[in-house]
């Protein structure tokens, strides 16, 4: 039988990232994420918007850079896993669980809000890799030919 974990969300912060160090030492950080689905309801002709709040752990260094940089609101894609928490509630004794994400990659999306150009990084962290940027004086392999028309365009 196959099976397959993967999440990939972009939404925005819902609080301000909870860090807390572990007795090994590790950090791991609470975020929530939320999440809009927004689609035209054809019956109604109305636009229709539901949101989804997701709860989101991060360990070590994202830990860290994500209680050190991101605030309430902050706009963030994340990539991870599904993990399902269970427990037995001590004033019920009720089995309880939640569904929560387990993150592997966290992007910052957006700019800074203070316009500053220090401090923060610049977007990519906890495993997120980009493109090394090209030398100021590279040559352009594709100024030679031109673009094509965008009606001729095959697809």
């Amino acid at each position: 039988m196959a099976s397959f974990n993967k999440v990939i969300l972009v939404g925005n912060l819902t609080r301000d990232p909870e860090l807390r160090h572990i007795p090994s030492g590790k950090a791991v950080c609470e975020i929530g994420l939320a999440v809009n689905r927004t689609w035209w309801d054809k019956q109604t002709n109305t636009r229709k918007e539901v949101v989804t709040f997701v709860d989101v752990t991060l360990w070590d260094r994202q830990a860290e850079v994500a209680a050190e940089y991101l605030s309430k609101g902050s706009p963030l894609l994340i990539e991870g896993h599904l993990h399902l928490d269970q427990w037995d509630d001590k004033q019920s004794g009720q089995k309880k669980s939640k569904l929560k994400v387990v993150a592997e990659v966290m992007q910052f999306l957006g700019g800074r809000k203070d316009g500053g150009t220090s401090g923060a990084p610049s977007g990519n962290r906890g495993g997120a890799q980009s493109e090394p940027a090209e030398p100021s004086g590279a040559p352009d392999f594709y100024s030679d030919s031109p673009s094509p028309p965008q009606d001729e365009v095959p697809f």
